[in-house]
């Protein structure tokens, strides 16, 4: 069975992002992690623990929706910066066929101006889907 991570925070759960995971179930059986890095909000001042709120509200979201697609899918929040967070969970033995990563466009992504996608794939070596979206609101 293929094993996929999915990664993103403000983008999570959007049309975009389901689009881009149903070819992928199309094939063989496989499963889906969903990593939600603790990022803090921009808009005001904060704390870690809202930030890990703000993640675990939007995972809670997005993990509802992508059931709705019967795919086998769990997930988690991980540490703020995105690539520390995806090394965390390979150190710790999880293992993937590949990675999905979802981000705001251009001029408003702060993942694409760290150069996040191919970090990625220059870190891991693992093949890397880009999809960009819009920002999702949740609910509160």
């Amino acid at each position: 069975m293929r094993r996929y991570l999915g990664v993103a925070n403000q983008t999570l759960a959007g049309v975009h992002l389901m689009s881009a995971l149903r070819p992928l179930m199309s094939g063989e059986p496989c499963r889906f992690h969903v990593l939600v890095p603790a990022s803090p909000p921009s808009d005001h001042r904060w704390s870690e623990g809202e930030a890990r709120d703000i993640a675990a509200r939007r995972l809670a979201e997005a993990l509802e929706r992508f059931r709705v697609m019967d795919s086998d899918v769990d997930g988690e929040v991980g540490d703020e910066h995105p690539l520390q967070a995806i090394r965390d969970l390979i150190d710790r033995g999880d293992r993937f066929d590949g990675i999905v990563v979802s981000t705001l466009p251009p001029g408003l992504s702060r993942w694409l101006r760290l150069d996040l996608v191919h970090r990625i794939e220059g870190a891991f070596g693992l093949p890397v889907i880009h999809v960009l979206g819009a920002r999702e609101s949740i609910s509160a």
